[in-house]
């Protein structure tokens, strides 16, 4: 497609766009290891990281196992202050020499370059995810897009080496209207990948709260006018820096809605662990609020329910089960209960994702479905809508049970297996809901784990192997 002009914005577009305000925020972001090795962070942060740990470091620095290299260092003063008293929000954003032990993983996770007609664009699935920032207020160890947040060059389906790109708004709006435009006058189907209409786009990155909220609102205003009807924002900034939403912020949401009532607007938010919400007492335990529950950080409560108060939007919560962090089904139960009292949904939890690296954070898949399955006991149906994800390079796959006896009479059964589900997959879902069915394997951080106990492949996870759909009826 050609590189489309500037986007000039209609006169409904402009009524919208006048009256959004841009306001400053003081993050107090930490960047980078060295000041905390000269002294220049500040006073109360210099023990954040021991001798012994920036040495560890820095003595990589330069090499094949460089860890500034693979994941760049960033914390906000709000995170920090968190951090003082949980291990957990310590590990998650703490650089360590364990990320470069191992540096095994797809540089392309998801091979979402393959699924990219427009820079910045991934259209993998029923929705389109647009890359509008390359950066966090902090930045997890674990980050499913280091590639994007690390400027690392990426093969393209052509052959050549390029870091991804950003979204551009004129491109992506083109985009859908052409799109759309085919699918309208093919009776509603794209006439060559058999998509339906493009109406659902998440802005992601990065994370678009680090964006102003005039180029927030540009990016809503275009893609509303576009003929999106849902758009989604995906956000660690709760978590990161709560004060972001302020009221210039939920001003613009307002606007917007006054301006696209029919448009819905989607909050994709991302805790980790119940440390990053939950007031602690002076021996680091959780303290019970008045009328039932349990203490918020007063700063994020007040963001949740300035949403909250929005019935128009919605609010989810996703998260990836990661090792040190939140592989606990006491810390997740209480996640997925806080959360659903105060109107955020449980969206998904994921299984660790092959990003560079992986190794040093991935969960093994039966002990993150075991932790889930654990930390759902005692919830109500309300409270345990999450489902467990991993993102094959097919779509988006359930890990939907694992089975702790034996499948008698099922070769490759003897020691239980695992039953994976295929979610969401690509362009038109032609393989949505088959299923996938693998001997167990308790070490298993990947699908790889399971390559050579496959047992039954209709959503032909492994096809690559030469397993078919029928092998369980030629086993038997």
């Amino acid at each position: 497609m050609a590189k489309a002009e500037k986007h000039v914005p209609c006169e409904r577009e402009q009524h919208f766009l006048s009256g959004v305000i841009n306001a400053k925020y003081d993050r107090q972001i930490i960047t980078g290891i060295k000041k905390f090795l000269d002294g220049n962070a500040p006073q109360d942060m210099h023990d954040f990281y021991s001798r012994d740990e920036l040495d560890a470091i820095l003595a990589l620095e330069g090499t094949d196992r460089d860890v500034l290299a693979r994941m760049p260092v960033k914390i906000t003063r709000h995170y920090f202050e968190l951090a003082k008293t949980s291990a957990a929000i310590q590990t998650l954003v703490k650089a360590s020499p364990k990320e470069t032990f191992d540096l095994d993983g797809a540089e392309d996770p998801g091979k979402q370059l393959s699924f990219s007609p427009v820079e910045g664009l991934i259209h993998k699935y029923e929705l389109g995810l647009i890359y509008v920032a390359s950066t966090c207020s902090a930045h997890c160890r674990f980050c499913y897009r280091e590639e994007l947040i690390a400027r690392k060059e990426i093969e393209r389906e052509d052959g050549t080496m390029a870091p991804k790109g950003l979204a551009q708004i004129s491109e992506i709006v083109a985009y859908v209207k052409e799109h759309n435009r085919l699918v309208a006058q093919n009776g509603g189907r794209h006439p060559e990948s058999g998509r339906e209409k493009l109406r659902e786009i998440l802005l992601s990155g990065g994370d678009p709260l680090v964006l102003g909220n005039k180029n927030i609102a540009q990016w809503l205003g275009a893609l509303a006018e576009a003929g999106i009807e849902s758009l989604r924002i995906g956000t660690k900034e709760l978590a990161f820096f709560p004060e972001r939403f302020d009221g210039s912020f939920f001003d613009m949401l307002d606007r917007f809605h006054e301006t696209y009532p029919n448009v819905d607007l989607r909050m994709m938010v991302h805790f980790s662990h119940p440390d990053e919400f939950l007031r602690k007492d002076p021996n680091g335990n959780y303290m019970q609020a008045e009328g039932g529950g349990l203490e918020w950080i007063p700063v994020t409560q007040a963001a949740v329910a300035g949403l909250a108060r929005r019935s128009w939007i919605n609010i989810e919560n996703q998260s990836p089960i990661i090792k040190g962090i939140n592989n606990d089904p006491d810390a997740l139960r209480i996640m997925q209960r806080e959360l659903k009292r105060n109107n955020v949904e449980n969206h998904y939890f994921f299984c660790g994702r092959d990003i560079v690296g992986h190794r040093a954070f991935n969960v093994p898949i039966e002990e993150a479905w075991h932790v889930l399955s654990e930390s759902q006991k005692g919830l109500s149906g309300v409270e345990a809508h999450a489902r467990l994800s991993i993102t094959h390079y097919k779509g988006k796959t359930e890990v939907a049970a694992v089975t702790n006896t034996p499948m008698h009479g099922v070769p490759g059964g003897e020691n239980g297996v695992v039953i994976f589900k295929l979610l969401r997959s690509a362009a038109d879902a032609p393989d949505r809901a088959k299923v996938t069915i693998v001997g167990r394997n308790p070490e298993a951080i990947w699908f790889s784990g399971y390559d050579d106990r496959v047992i039954f492949d209709e959503a032909e996870l492994y096809a690559m192997y030469g397993i078919g759909p029928g092998a369980l009826e030629a086993a038997q």
